[in-house]
């Protein structure tokens, strides 16, 4: 079972700003325990959106609208991808996981599963993705 802990983005990591040596300190050593227990897929902070872009799809096209987003809560400023055997203990992993911000600060991460191929069972066109992760090793 994969899991993403999402860093919700704030007004600092929107702005540019990084994080204390403490903080990256601590993150390191996380980042390093899931590492060790053989559960870390992957991991990384993104950059503020005024860096980034969306696509809009409508029935009449795609419109790209450069960032920045004004709207934080609905930003993720990062995140990282484990791989589990349950959602028990993708949950112990990310209890532990530091405070983005710092401790003592308001912050909040999100944990969201993953779709398996097996969840996609019997839909036309599932095969195409099987493709896709045997090409990926």
């Amino acid at each position: 079972m994969r899991f993403m802990i999402i860093v919700k983005a704030t007004a600092e990591s929107e702005q540019g700003c990084m994080p204390s040596a403490a903080l990256m300190a601590e993150m390191a050593r996380y980042h390093e325990e899931l590492a060790r227990a053989g559960v870390l897929l992957d991991g990384s902070g993104l950059k503020p959106s005024a860096q980034g872009w969306r696509v809009r799809y409508t029935a009449s096209g795609r419109t790209v609208t450069d960032g920045p987003f004004t709207e934080t809560k609905e930003l993720i400023a990062g995140y990282t991808l484990i791989q589990v055997r349950s959602k028990g203990e993708a949950l112990e992993w990310t209890r532990r996981f530091p405070n983005p911000r710092g401790e003592g600060l308001d912050a909040e991460i999100e944990v969201r599963q993953l779709f398996e191929m097996e969840d996609f069972a019997g839909v036309e066109g599932v095969e195409k993705f099987h493709d896709l992760e045997a090409m990926r090793g």
